[in-house]
């Protein structure tokens, strides 16, 4: 059964010359233990995916239609007060920036233990040596001491340990993790990658992990979603979107990794950029941009639709059977 299903979700902004749709009928779902990566340009939707999952849409961006469902509970309709138990105790968060998520007037221990005391039953004793447990598990050496440092006192990579315990701190089931190495230099992003990797499986915990770097995706991933333009492109096992993609979209975004075994000297590029959410093409909306375009894709959008071992939203498998709402 999967721990998170998003069914459909369809989120909006109100413009001055009507809504605009920022997230297009998006669907997936997410088993546990299992990580997805949700990858794309910047304006794909990727973070925004995240926000709504969690209940941090920015006003005015509203969600008009499709379902959330978190172990077949909807959430999407709750009020305020009821995502808040939600928040922290059933989903966890990690964001790009960790000063964003700590607050600079309080030990790292305080934020910590602040946390555990709002969602598990367990004395304020038992709160400290669990938030020191955390910080132990999260890499943190001389955890008792450092527990009562201020963020300000640790390096950025250790910042984000802290901000990885906080998000463990109540043993949530699904972790929505927003960026969380982009910040890091490319040594600490592998221990964290690494730590990220193992915590969730040991604790059994689904991850959603957002970022725009493939090369995180193939390392951390067990499946993938390829956003583009508010919408899903493709989905699938993570080893066969990469070595076999089957969108356009994903071929190009693959072809712009540099190859370290190839002695070419230019980097493929996607012609082209994302289009504004006021000027969203008809049909399949990376047309304009899309080498194998035919006169269909300008005028039907595509579903997500069997294309080998993924699901595409491209005409080029139309012979394939639709395949509906993909795992």
């Amino acid at each position: 059964m999967s721990l998170l299903e998003v069914k459909n979700l369809v989120v909006e902004f109100p413009g001055r010359r009507g809504n605009l749709r920022a997230l297009d009928d998006i669907s997936f779902s997410i088993a546990p233990g299992e990580i997805l990566g949700v990858v794309g340009e910047s304006g794909a939707g990727k973070s925004l995916t995240g926000a709504a999952i969690i209940g941090l849409l920015e006003p005015p961006g509203r969600i008009v239609s499709g379902q959330i469902l978190l172990q077949g509970q909807r959430i999407d309709q709750l009020r305020e007060s009821q995502l808040r138990h939600i928040r922290g105790r059933r989903i966890g968060a990690i964001f790009q920036d960790p000063l964003t998520s700590l607050n600079p007037l309080y030990t790292v221990g305080r934020q910590l233990s602040e946390t555990i005391l709002a969602h598990l039953p367990v004395t304020p004793a038992e709160a400290r040596q669990r938030a020191i447990g955390l910080l132990q598990d999260t890499g943190i050496p001389a955890a008792a001491q450092r527990i009562d440092h201020y963020p300000h006192q640790f390096s950025g990579g250790m910042r984000q340990r802290v901000v990885i315990a906080l998000a463990l701190a109540a043993e949530p089931q699904l972790i929505v993790a927003d960026e969380p190495t982009t910040a890091l230099d490319v040594s600490i992003q592998a221990q964290i990658i690494t730590l990220l990797k193992s915590i969730c499986h040991a604790r059994g915990a689904a991850v959603m992990l957002i970022t725009h770097d493939m090369g995180v995706i193939a390392e951390t991933c067990d499946r993938v979603a390829v956003l583009y333009a508010g919408r899903v492109a493709e989905i699938g096992p993570v080893h066969e979107v990469i070595n076999q993609p089957a969108h356009p979209y994903t071929a190009g975004l693959m072809a712009a990794i540099p190859d370290m075994t190839s002695d070419r000297e230019r980097l493929n590029q996607i012609d082209g950029a994302m289009p504004r959410l006021n000027a969203i093409p008809p049909g399949c909306a990376y047309h304009p941009r899309c080498p194998k375009a035919m006169e269909r894709c300008r005028s039907q959008r595509p579903d997500l639709m069997a294309a080998g071992a993924t699901r595409a939203a491209c005409w080029l498998h139309a012979g394939a059977t639709p395949a509906g709402v993909a795992r």
